[in-house]
């Protein structure tokens, strides 16, 4: 049996076009997503109640983080990986993390000062945007720590800036105003959205003041990205399975430099430690996701597949392709495959013993379908780890545990 799975999703804790963990998981529930993995930038806050919601509802919960991490290699090089207009630049997820979340030192300190400088980032660019709120004369400028307290759960991120830019705006003008204001923000630049499309205006606003050439961009600190070999080491420790986002074809059809090569890039992978891939489906076409995630699978990669939800616009949790036409069978399955190793990685890792990659991050590639086959009792028997004591008498449990008693001898 092949249950839903949605394994990348971003809550209140980064930013999400969710207002709520109980807004997502109703939503989930609502369209019959089983699987629900959250995943925010550089925190693990959300655990807890992402845990107890998904208890209350009986969906079966994946515990991962997001990061942006450099190698300087691939930026020495121009290479382009995931983040097409930064070569070098690279998005990493962690799957699987410890629930209990636990992280020795120095990896908490690292955690830690990365969240930081990516909150000091978006207070500067606050800064700004105040800047040219006072030559605009638009009466009012924004407070960064108020922003922090009301609008977050404690990471900033620009699109909260954006957000807070909108809503401010908005008070007490009419739509008019509201067009001249931003007019004026925007240098003489008319707003191309309606008013009413919220989610279209604060793009706007990201696009034209917050990203780079925007008058109230903050180029990042150095010190916000943390090579790719030290995100690896941090997701370990933290239990987790390192994880490459894959971004795949963009609406052109263009890949980038590193990705455009699919076996040399798999190769590369996990020459690097990387034996996770993932997918944000909606940014690809159906034949794109077929033809890579169908290759990194049979290779042995872990896959799974998310819509993130980081931006304004609420789309479905159920997960589609770019034309928005349901995902095929064939990578349902390899989806739901993928969120089975997660589970049963999880639920051993929990245990003290060895999951699905060791303490070197190599993936037990041979073993691969009896994690599938744990974890699919464990999503099937129970609604949440929490419930994960019934007895399974699987023959991974004495390999795991033969595993793990020659590690500690």
């Amino acid at each position: 049996m092949t249950l839903k799975v949605n394994a990348h999703l971003h809550t209140p804790y980064s930013f999400s076009a969710f207002e709520s963990i109980d807004q997502a998981l109703d939503m989930a529930k609502e369209e019959g997503v089983k699987v629900v993995g959250i995943n925010d930038f550089y925190t693990t806050d959300g655990y807890s109640a992402w845990a107890e919601g998904c208890k209350k509802r009986g969906l079966y919960p994946l515990f991962n983080i997001e990061f942006i991490s450099l190698n300087e290699e691939d930026q020495k090089a121009g290479l382009r990986v995931n983040d097409p207009g930064n070569p070098g630049r690279t998005y990493l997820s962690g799957k699987g993390l410890s629930f209990p979340f636990k992280l020795e030192e120095p990896y908490a300190s690292q955690l830690a000062a990365v969240r930081a400088e990516a909150n000091a980032q978006v207070e500067a660019m606050c800064g700004k945007v105040n800047e040219l709120l006072k030559a605009s004369d638009a009466g009012f400028t924004l407070d960064f720590a108020t922003i922090k307290q009301e609008l977050t759960e404690g990471s900033v991120r620009e699109r909260h800036l954006a957000k807070a830019l909108r809503l401010k705006v908005y008070e007490n003008r009419s739509e008019e105003e509201i067009k001249a204001l931003f007019e004026k923000l925007f240098g003489g630049k008319a707003v191309k959205a309606t008013v009413s499309n919220h989610a279209a205006v604060e793009n706007e606003i990201r696009g034209n003041l917050l990203k780079a050439g925007g008058a109230a961009f903050v180029p990042e600190d150095p010190k916000a990205f943390l090579p790719m070999e030290t995100v690896r080491q941090i997701i370990l420790k933290a239990g987790g399975i390192p994880t490459y986002p894959f971004l795949a074809d963009d609406p052109k059809g263009i890949f980038t430099d590193f990705e455009g090569d699919l076996k040399k890039a798999a190769k590369t992978l996990q020459e690097r430690g990387f034996y996770s891939a993932e997918f944000i489906t909606t940014r690809n076409t159906m034949d794109a996701l077929e033809i890579y995630a169908g290759y990194l699978h049979d290779k042995g990669f872990v896959i799974t597949f998310g819509t993130e939800h980081n931006t304004p616009a609420m789309e479905p949790i159920t997960l589609t392709s770019r034309s928005k036409t349901p995902l095929s069978k064939k990578l349902q399955q390899i989806n739901y495959q993928g969120a089975c190793v997660i589970a049963a990685h999880q639920h051993l890792v929990k245990q003290g013993l060895k999951g699905y990659v060791n303490e070197e991050g190599v993936a037990d590639i041979e073993h691969r379908d009896e994690f599938i086959k744990l974890g699919d009792q464990l999503i099937t028997n129970a609604g949440a780890p929490e419930s994960e004591d019934m007895n399974i008498d699987f023959k991974i449990y004495k390999y795991s545990e033969e595993e793990n008693n020659a590690q500690c001898g």
